[in-house]
């Protein structure tokens, strides 16, 4: 299953991940995925906001630390795999320890390490369009993903 949503500004980027985080639940991965600069940090702070993650907290990629733990409706967990080279690197890192049926997952640079991914997520493609702005292609993969995405009506 698959859906499109069209992104003209930062705002409507950040008020699609408030929706995708409200509408999270526990055991689902997000595999974010874009060139620089399409908006997965911004999707990704208002994922936080709509998940419930406290105001006082300042979500940024953690391109540096790779993981960020957060507390919201329950455990989130934002992961960034930029600087990674492969999954002996995730490996070694312990990333795998960040998916499970207790938490959320969201990954930015998804695409660097796609071994680490569980089978069954829901895939968000940003890219630039054309006409201007960015556009977003969810992709549910997997049986509880596909249900997930249908049940969120994009």
């Amino acid at each position: 299953m698959t859906s499109r949503v069209s992104l003209p500004d930062a705002a409507a980027t950040r008020a699609l991940g408030e929706r995708l985080g409200r509408a999270a639940t526990p055991g689902t991965t997000f595999a974010l995925s874009g060139t620089l600069g399409s908006g997965k940090t911004t999707l990704a702070q208002g994922f936080a906001a709509g998940f419930g993650v406290p105001n006082g907290h300042r979500v940024t990629s953690p391109t540096f630390a790779i993981w960020q733990t957060y507390s919201g409706t329950s455990t989130l967990h934002h992961l960034d795999l930029y600087r990674l080279e492969g999954a002996d690197e995730a490996d070694a890192a312990g990333l795998d320890e960040a998916f499970g049926p207790d938490a959320v997952s969201l990954v930015e640079w998804s695409e660097r390490c796609p071994a680490l991914l569980p089978e069954d997520h829901v895939h968000v493609r940003l890219a630039y369009d054309e006409r201007g702005g960015r556009l977003a292609t969810l992709e549910a993969l997997g049986p509880s993903a596909t249900a997930w995405l249908a049940r969120l009506r994009l």
